[in-house]
């Protein structure tokens, strides 16, 4: 039998609007370790292109100061920077942010063994260009059914931030109390002084993030959920 030659028993590279299973599509992108970014949505490859500072860098930036600083105050929680999310067979995002509640302390997504998050995390951020982005559309379907209970979208250009809930299998849009400051319904203490946030003040940010920490409400949450991690 004549052998196939290397160049056709090569991995094939991952392009944008390849449809795949996620097993293909882990296959693949393990082969190229210099791509730094690739998600799968409901069966299609996205590839990221380079990333602008005041567009996306910065806002991230503080997306994950205000979540870092909520994860230093609450044992059993733990936030994750672009890392990827295994969904279901279709779907392997790698969302810009995520909270999750430890599985160890009653959490709905697990650590796999290979070190990725398996299931839905409790919270997903996403930064995106505007309303026209796959953040509001395919990601937003797969997140929903999936069970993401919070889903957060920063749309930069149209200067709105989408907070979703998920309420009787569909997401509810969290909107800002008279004070201006939206309040998470998954993770007590979490508040966001959106108009702040949007302005890119993120000591004002901060400081109503400690207030909601400050609250009965946070201590409560947080008392079952202390639970000492595993030493790796």
């Amino acid at each position: 039998m004549q052998q196939l030659p290397s160049s056709l028993l090569a991995t094939p590279p991952l392009g944008n609007g390849d449809r795949l299973d996620r097993h293909e599509f882990e296959r693949r992108y393990d082969k190229m370790p210099h791509l730094k970014k690739a998600e799968l949505i409901e069966g299609v490859v996205f590839l990221s292109t380079a990333l602008r500072f005041k567009r996306h860098g910065q806002p991230h930036g503080f997306i994950m100061g205000w979540l870092g600083t909520y994860q230093a105050f609450t044992m059993g929680v733990e936030v994750g920077n672009n890392s990827t999310v295994r969904l279901d067979l279709k779907n392997e995002p790698q969302p810009d942010a995520v909270l999750r509640i430890r599985e160890e302390s009653g959490g709905q997504s697990v650590l796999s063994d290979d070190d990725y998050i398996e299931g839905a995390p409790e919270l997903i951020v996403e930064v995106a260009a505007s309303s026209v982005a796959i953040d509001l559309h395919d990601k937003k379907r797969a997140y929903l059914r999936n069970g993401v209970k919070e889903y957060l979208v920063w749309r930069v250009l149209d200067q709105q931030f989408d907070w979703f809930y998920l309420q009787d299998c569909k997401y509810v849009l969290l909107t800002a109390e008279a004070d201006r400051i939206i309040r998470s319904r998954s993770f007590p203490g979490l508040w966001l002084a959106v108009d702040d946030l949007l302005a890119g003040k993120m000591q004002q940010v901060l400081a109503v993030l400690q207030q909601g920490l400050a609250t009965a409400e946070h201590n409560e949450f947080v008392q079952p959920l202390a639970i000492e991690p595993e030493k790796i």
